[in-house]
């Protein structure tokens, strides 16, 4: 096993253990006792440095771990989502690689899809199953397929139904 692999199951396995009530609990359980130990040290300089030194060594390792397991969680997520955009027929394929594009494009993609969003609730509105439970937005397959006979679809910048 070489290293990055080793490196990726400790920072899974740190994260997983660390991110528990019992990681937690053992945290403030030093630190009681850290702060029961003042007075037996006459909050001394080097007792202040006891926490301080402690502290400041696991934060400093800690974020190489949870960095490590937000990227690996992350790239995950990521081909999942592409993964999907890809099965579906009539999805924008140029959206997979979204997490590459520069700031100004993301916002302008936001932009477009706050107008459509919009736009859709109006025009979704209708299709709507009247079988939903209340505050359930179940869409009405028959609907559906009854405007895609008519031909009244919203349509992606592609012009797909």
């Amino acid at each position: 096993m070489d290293l990055r692999e080793r490196f990726r199951l400790a920072s899974n396995r740190c994260s997983i253990a660390l991110g528990t009530p019992t990681a937690f609990v053992l945290a403030v359980v030093v630190v009681v006792c850290w702060a029961v130990t003042g007075p037996l040290f006459g909050y001394s300089d080097s007792w202040q440095l006891v926490i301080n030194t402690g502290t400041t060594v696991v934060t400093f390792l800690m974020v190489f771990m949870i960095q490590a397991t937000q990227n690996r969680d992350s790239l995950a997520i990521q081909l999942k989502l592409d993964e999907l955009i890809r099965a579906l027929k009539h999805a924008r394929t140029g959206l997979v690689h979204l997490e590459d594009w520069p700031d100004e494009e993301l916002e302008h993609l936001k932009a477009e899809f706050q107008k459509l969003s919009s736009k859709e609730t109006v025009s979704t509105g209708a299709l709507l199953s009247e079988n939903a439970a209340p505050g359930e937005h179940r869409i009405d397959e028959e609907k559906i397929n009854e405007q895609k006979i008519e031909g009244r679809m919203i349509k992606d910048k592609r012009g797909a139904a």
